[in-house]
């Protein structure tokens, strides 16, 4: 009697797994739509966005995230992310409310695995929108994707077929050096709701395509065909046909497709912008038409920032929008120009702010700056962005960018590192690297959260002291850390000295200004003097922002008496934002613009305590002071191999030196004191190293954003 019930319950058993098999199968298949024999999940009608799910079609806001190819360590091309690590954003994604994610190029496999292993599971999936890359460094040598027996364009399509093979997890693909290698056996083909083929065109490459072969205005294939087109729109047209046939005719499927744009190559007239660059080329969408036989359909997209270039900052029409509150939104006015131009649904691609120290560009009348933002800054202001993209009527918009990228570079900082060792540490004066939702903050755990409480420096020895201040110092792969001691300190009345020696054979021994001076050299001066006026300063002598602007470029007033070696002058410190330039409409000259990034910001910079804030570099509480000053602002190139910045006028430019470690003081000037100070100092050195450490962290920006997701419907 036990056995046949045993076997009644095995065949019962049997039975279920069939039935709920059968039930998993139904609901995937019924998540992709078959007519004519072709299969597709996504379409487009008119201006607006469908994807296929449940058995239905859902118009779609296509609410999203950007995915980078690297993590601290690695550039890009090591392509070292792991399974387990995609698992676990994409978890985070998905909690995000976001439904899509855009990659812009071939990953490994392990990306695939993880996004049909989270799918799987998942109750609603996450859409992939998949890029095509093509080299930049081959752009800029050919300037012609016909050039070179049209060796760009054939490279586009050889990487966009590979890439449909890779989809239907039914490819291996070769090792190359910077590129996806592998066995790939992951079909994602059912997620994939788009393609977003190619990067952000250089207007050279551009206009040489176009002035180097006149006659190539127009291309017809079996899915798509141009109008009106220019050639370097036929390149486009062609590769994206030639994908589009090769996936039909191998897996009869077809999705939705786009090429990447943005403002620099719009249709748009942009004619009080000062750099004719940004308005010397272009690129229309709207000359490449969809077939009769082709489903899927067409959608534009762009890469969409509130900065850049800088006709958003002086075109008439632009500055004088207001939005339904009477605030001055460019952006929101640049958004509804762009899409009066297109029949087809528009994707916002990439937008955001960075929320980084360091900043490239202002944002005049909306101050969404390319950098100098607090992380909740951050959430906040992609929350505008947002609203206004979907207020305009835009298909969706796609976050930039899901994780931080220490590799990037920015064009007023990346002569101040070396480029070769940027993945290996945090630069947080490097706005790129700072667009993240997820941070990867320095540290297996924090060394130091300067926030006031100073228990982490329990057991650690102090480099230097005086009478009424003693200071301890520790570093890690984003700041050097300092932690001072005082007694009968005013911090709203006295200043606190700390000079720091990096470099041997220069440097000041007196700070004339303040009337101070330093047993060693002195390369920096930290002055703690309040909240509002505490900042960094660097001898004249190695102030590598007046090289470069004053004696390099001849872009800003030069000083004579700054080029004297021990001339007791300390600079404050500057960033540039921006080279005198010339408007056209307005015939006006903008002169050369900067800021002071010296600047300390006072406040609590630990993530876990609710007055946050990311930016703050310094905090006093019971006579205690903790400071952070990030590696670049002490002029260290990398501090992984303790590199510095070596003599500027003896080597004719900015060079690296090996340094070995460097050397720190403390001293207190009272409110009423009115003699002079001489400060002791003693000497601090670290430890290189090969791969930095670092743990996950999810930004205030993170939790802003998934209510703001949440309440678009």
């Amino acid at each position: 009697m036990k056995k046949k019930f045993a076997r009644t319950a095995l065949i019962v058993s049997c039975i279920l797994v069939v039935i709920l098999g059968a039930i998993y199968v139904m609901t995937k298949k019924d998540n992709v739509y078959e007519e004519d024999g072709v299969k597709y999940i996504s379409k487009i009608e008119g201006t607006s966005f469908f994807v296929y799910y449940d058995g239905k079609w859902e118009k779609k806001f296509l609410k999203g995230v950007n995915i980078g190819a690297a993590k601290p360590g690695y550039f890009p091309g090591e392509l070292a992310i792991t399974k387990e690590e995609y698992l676990r954003w994409f978890q985070h994604i998905s909690e995000m409310n976001a439904e899509v994610i855009r990659v812009y190029t071939t990953l490994k496999p392990a990306f695939y695995d993880a996004l049909l292993e989270y799918n799987q599971k998942a109750e609603k999936p996450l859409y992939l929108i998949q890029g095509v890359w093509v080299k930049e460094e081959t752009m800029a040598e050919l300037n012609d994707a016909y050039a070179n027996g049209e060796q760009i364009k054939n490279d586009f399509i050889k990487d966009a077929t590979d890439l449909v093979d890779v989809l239907h997890g039914n490819a291996t693909l070769p090792v190359k050096n910077g590129f996806a290698s592998g066995e790939y056996k992951s079909d994602v083909s059912q997620y994939v709701i788009g393609w977003l083929m190619g990067i952000e065109w250089d207007p050279y490459f551009v206009q040489g395509t176009n002035d180097n072969n006149p006659e190539r205005t127009s291309y017809t294939g079996s899915y798509l065909y141009t109008e009106g087109a220019s050639p370097f729109e036929a390149v486009l047209c062609e590769v994206g046909d030639k994908t589009l046939v090769y996936e039909a005719s191998n897996y009869q499927m077809t999705r939705a497709i786009s090429f990447n744009n943005w403002l620099t190559t719009d249709m748009l007239d942009h004619p009080n912008e000062p750099n004719a660059k940004e308005d010397m080329a272009e690129f229309n969408m709207e000359h490449i038409k969809a077939q009769p036989v082709y489903k899927s359909g067409l959608f534009a997209s762009y890469h969409i920032y509130p900065y850049y270039p800088d006709f958003l900052n002086h075109q008439k029409e632009y500055i004088t929008f207001k939005d339904e509150d009477g605030e001055i939104d460019a952006y929101r006015a640049y958004l509804k120009d762009l899409i009066k131009e297109h029949t087809m649904p528009v994707l916002v691609a990439e937008f955001g702010v960075p929320a980084s120290r360091g900043k490239a560009h202002d944002s005049l009348y909306s101050g969404f700056d390319q950098g100098d933002h607090s992380e909740t800054e951050q959430g906040e202001i992609l929350t505008k962005l947002l609203e206004d993209i979907y207020s305009e009527g835009y298909c969706g918009a796609i976050v930039f960018v899901w994780q931080d990228e220490w590799f990037k570079k920015t064009w007023n900082t990346m002569d101040l590192d070396l480029s070769d060792s940027r993945p290996y540490w945090s630069n947080p004066q490097t706005n790129e690297q700072e667009f993240g939702l997820l941070a990867f903050d320095p540290g297996e755990e924090s060394v130091c959260d300067v926030d006031g409480d100073i228990s982490e420096w329990d057991g650690d020895e102090p480099v230097s002291s005086t009478d009424n201040a003693t200071v301890y110092v520790k570093s890690d792969e984003k700041y050097v850390y300092l932690m001072v001691k005082t007694t009968d300190f005013d911090f709203s009345k006295d200043s606190l000295y700390i000079p720091v020696d990096t470099i041997p054979g220069q440097g000041n021994t007196v700070d004339k200004a303040a009337n101070i001076s330093f047993e060693c050299a002195a390369d920096f001066v930290i002055r703690i003097n309040g909240e509002k006026n505490s900042r960094i300063t660097v001898d004249s002598y190695y102030d590598s922002f007046y090289y470069l602007y004053a004696e390099q470029f001849n872009m800003i007033a030069k000083n004579s008496g700054y080029v004297k070696k021990s001339n007791g002058i300390f600079n404050s410190m500057y960033l540039c934002l921006s080279r005198a330039v010339y408007l056209p409409v307005d015939k006006t000259t903008i002169p050369f613009s900067q800021y002071e990034t010296g600047l300390l910001t006072y406040g609590d910079a630990n993530p876990i305590h609710e007055n946050y804030n990311s930016l703050a570099d310094f905090c006093y509480k019971d006579g205690n002071i903790e400071i952070r000053i990030p590696w670049q602002l002490l002029n260290v190139m990398d501090p992984s191999t303790k590199q510095i910045m070596s003599d500027l006028y003896k080597n004719k430019g900015i060079v690296a030196e090996k340094t070995e470690g460097m050397y720190f003081g403390v001293g207190i000037v009272k409110n009423e004191a009115t003699s002079s100070l001489q400060i002791g100092m003693k000497y601090y050195t670290w430890d290189a190293w090969t791969l930095p450490t670092y743990h996950e962290r999810l930004k205030p920006s993170y939790y802003i954003l998934l209510k703001a997701f949440a309440d678009i419907n």
